[in-house]
């Protein structure tokens, strides 16, 4: 027996056999998973297995999604570059660095920013992949930020309109990370202040 359709009513479509359609949550949870993952045991150790069982999914589920550990992680390191850092807009140019030290220091404080971070940095050493997007996000995170602040402050007229930006950029971004992610010394209390009047200082003499 065939029931008749409607004149003019096209018929539905299927999706096509063996399509996964992949949920929005479970990709934010497997995320979150390579995240805390890689700050408990580090890249080398990390596996999709221990991923898969942090997001409390199954392996399949990484699978679908990424091909191996290391496309996951390089895919998470370059959304780091299109997050960004928000640009600051003081007005001034010791208050921009200082507000974008605040807030880059509380970012490299977070205890898995702070695993992650020199992990990724040693195997980068090993991994061309892993290298160049580490760097990329760098640049076009921090670097993109620090651009803004320093071409701010030339349409003030508080820097020379021919100032190296090349060396601004490492001038603003250098200590900071120098100090929290490769000597990870604490920061004395009015340290960000200073570092930020010394900076602006710096940057005013190129």
């Amino acid at each position: 027996m065939t029931t008749s359709r409607p004149q003019g009513e096209q018929p539905r479509r299927r999706a096509p056999a063996g399509a996964a359609v992949l949920r929005e949550d479970v990709t934010e949870a497997i995320r979150a998973a390579v995240f805390e993952e890689l700050a408990s045991v580090g890249y080398a150790r990390m596996s999709i297995e221990g991923i898969a069982r942090r997001a409390g999914v199954g392996k399949t589920a990484v699978y679908r999604r990424w091909r191996s550990k290391l496309h996951l992680v390089l895919d998470l390191v370059s959304a780091i570059a299109v997050q960004g850092l928000p640009a600051p807009d003081t007005g001034s140019l010791e208050g921009d660095l200082r507000l974008l030290y605040e807030v880059t220091s509380r970012a490299l404080k977070h205890p898995v920013a702070s695993q992650i971070i020199p992990d990724l940095q040693a195997e980068a050493a090993r991994n061309p992949e892993i290298a160049e997007a580490l760097q990329k996000a760098l640049r076009e995170g921090q670097y993109g930020v620090a651009s803004g602040i320093v071409r701010a402050a030339v349409e003030r007229g508080e820097l020379r309109a021919e100032v190296d930006e090349e060396l601004a950029l490492d001038l603003v971004s250098g200590p900071l990370y120098w100090r929290a992610v490769v000597v990870r010394a604490g920061l004395p209390k009015g340290y960000l202040g200073k570092l930020a009047a010394a900076t602006a200082a710096g940057l005013r003499a190129l």
